[in-house]
């Protein structure tokens, strides 16, 4: 059945004035690319100059000159693991020297589809120390330059925590983690003028995470998922890179400067519905059919 309404994808630029973010600086881990390049460009477009970071300079330069391209504003790579605090360190003397100050901070993450049963501990580690770590390590790092600037801090997490998710335990626990992060940083930094908040995206159509869930099984031509979604949703569609770019625009604006150590889930309401994205319990007793309805890691 089709939805009978369909929520319309806005561009913030139709909301909110195109220069409120004029003279800001915005550094973002893992901006080359995804739903944090979005949410670069949305901020950019209202008037902040940014800082993209990653592990490859080359994806990171190409982005960056799109970035510029498109906004108008100036966007530089600078190339870091967040995993090494000294890397981190650099990026941000690198934000420093070319712009002075930093006001905004996202703080980015990965994830991959396993059970517990065939997760390895170094999997598992490494999730942690790249969501966990990684945005403890960047939170270290530009702090004390968003005490100058009396700045504001997103962390991007997800709703999976909320109930038990399938072959999602280490991001789980990952998430889990950021989340406590950002409210005591929240607290602990609120005293400085510093604001911290979460964004939680739902399933986000066209994203590395949504794509990895493919309809190959024969049984379902529509897909397990998409069915799933489509009757999930009470705004009638998947999530757009746009819906978060546009809760990142407001959360960092001053029409949010009295909102701070919240988590602000952008899922379309389907948190209150959502079912396991693969068959349970038959993903869990038939890992074939569990594989046969998600892609290779990408």
């Amino acid at each position: 059945m089709t939805a009978k309404f369909v929520a319309e994808v806005i561009d913030s630029t139709a909301v909110f004035k195109e220069t409120i973010f004029d003279g800001k600086v915005l550094f973002c881990t893992g901006g080359g690319s995804g739903i944090c390049k979005r949410m670069t460009e949305a901020v950019m477009r209202h008037g902040a100059n940014s800082v993209i970071v990653g592990r490859n300079l080359d994806r990171l330069t190409t982005s960056a000159e799109e970035l510029s391209n498109a906004t108008g504003r100036t966007c530089i790579p600078a190339k870091a693991d967040v995993r090494e605090p000294n890397q981190l360190r650099d990026a941000v003397s690198k934000a420093i020297t070319k712009f002075g100050r930093i006001d905004f901070v996202i703080c980015a993450a990965g994830n991959f589809l396993s059970p517990i049963s065939g997760l390895s501990e170094n999997g598992f580690k490494t999730v942690m120390q790249i969501d966990t770590m990684g945005t403890f390590n960047t939170i270290k790092a530009t702090v004390p330059h968003l005490r100058v600037t009396k700045g504001a801090y997103i962390h991007v997490s997800a709703t999976l925590h909320y109930r038990a998710t399938p072959f999602q335990a280490h991001v789980s626990a990952a998430k889990a983690a950021v989340d406590a992060l950002s409210a005591v940083l929240a607290i602990e930094e609120g005293p400085y003028g510093i604001r911290s908040n979460v964004i939680a995206p739902g399933p986000i159509g066209g994203t590395e995470g949504y794509d990895r869930l493919s309809a190959s099984d024969p049984h379902e031509p529509e897909g397990y998922v998409q069915k799933v979604y489509n009757r999930t949703m009470p705004l009638g569609r998947v999530g757009h890179v746009q819906d978060i770019a546009n809760a990142a625009v407001f959360l960092f604006s001053d029409a949010a400067n009295f909102i701070t150590g919240q988590v602000l889930p952008v899922d379309g309401g389907n948190e209150h519905l959502r079912e396991p994205f693969l068959p349970y319990p038959d993903c869990i007793l038939d890992s074939e059919k569990a594989k046969s309805l998600i892609k290779p890691r990408l």
